[in-house]
């Protein structure tokens, strides 16, 4: 964690502080679930994918915020950092940070080079666009009654030559594609009317409360990745599921689905300022002595409101400019709403 490398106090004892990747790997299966699903849905009801308006669509609510944080980060460690005589050691240089990260390879990029937190979110984005520029033609290819079988095929299959040594490049780079695979494989299975989901308010309980326990206690311990990445596969996609069904959790909060509608913009911009909160209490430091409690407090604080107002603006005035234009490719592909 930066505030630890700075010698600053944290939190990085507490287990909720050490599961960033596994809250993106939840978000690997959702969106494996809603996308893959809209994909079948679409080739349900006109009979064929429109590829080229899905990538657009892609490209609309993606690339905008994912470019400004590749502009931000490279900005930040090429010009801001030498400017204020901060050091951080550099080991690439601009043209091969746009290659990789242009390319839709930020993954590849974070593992070779270790380019600094700010660039390094921007892998699992990539990640995510590998995966449907794989799975996107297939599912335009293959007969629609075959969707259930291959996906299920293709999640077994990747997820064993994935933890095997057969390709290492996969699980070097992240490349966890069985993620969103199984998400899509429940979302088909749902819609064939497999009922996957329990009505007993005990056994929906017992799986939010795993699902709490999971990100902030360390009950749960693996001996290895494959016994862990099956669990978790399990675990998030049982929590989609209940939660797609349960009507306990239909969110009418106007405030929290806003926080839905700025996600994207939290996730990506949220290191950018705890970089600059980082920033201002080490300079705050040297001219008072703050105690370590309530370093903790501003850190923790200043960062969540922080990504939180710039997510906003983001989406305010940025985003929704791309999302407006997104819809107008929704209604020209007849997608189902």
């Amino acid at each position: 964690m930066l505030s630890q490398s700075l010698s600053l106090p944290n939190l990085s004892e507490f287990a909720f502080s050490q599961r960033g990747p596994q809250a993106v790997f939840v978000f690997f299966t959702l969106s494996g679930y809603l996308i893959i699903g809209l994909l079948f849905d679409e080739r349900s009801k006109t009979g064929s994918i429109n590829i080229k308006i899905f990538y657009i669509r892609r490209i609309l609510r993606l690339y905008p915020v994912y470019y400004t944080v590749l502009f931000i980060g490279l900005s930040y460690y090429h010009i801001i950092l030498p400017s204020l005589h901060i050091p951080f050691k550099i080991n690439y240089n601009i043209w091969q940070a746009l290659i990789w990260n242009v390319g839709f390879m930020p993954n590849v990029f974070t593992v070779l080079y270790n380019p600094g937190s700010i660039l390094g979110v921007l892998w699992s984005i990539g990640v995510e666009e590998q995966f449907y520029l794989l799975v996107a033609p297939l599912l335009f290819l293959i007969p629609l009654k075959k969707y259930t079988k291959y996906l299920f095929l293709f999640s077994i299959a990747y997820f064993l030559i994935f933890h095997s040594n057969i390709l290492p490049f996969l699980s070097q780079f992240s490349m966890l594609f069985f993620y969103m695979s199984t998400g899509g494989l429940i979302a088909l299975l749902q819609r064939k009317g497999y009922k996957l989901h329990s009505n007993h308010p005990l056994v929906n309980t017992l799986v939010y409360l795993v699902f709490a326990l999971y990100f902030t206690t360390n009950l749960f311990n693996f001996s290895n990745d494959v016994f862990k990445d099956v669990f978790e596969l399990f675990l998030f996609n049982l929590l989609i599921i209940n939660l797609a069904k349960a009507k306990l959790f239909k969110i009418t909060s106007p405030f929290l689905n806003y926080l839905g509608k700025i996600s994207y913009g939290i996730y990506m911009y949220h290191m950018f300022v705890v970089h600059f909160v980082l920033f201002v209490i080490i300079q705050t430091k040297k001219v008072i002595q703050l105690p370590s409690s309530l370093i903790v407090l501003i850190l923790y604080v200043l960062s969540i409101l922080g990504t939180f107002v710039l997510s906003h603006l983001s989406y305010q005035y940025f985003e929704l400019r791309f999302l407006k234009l997104k819809k107008h490719f929704r209604s020209n592909a007849r997608l189902i709403r």
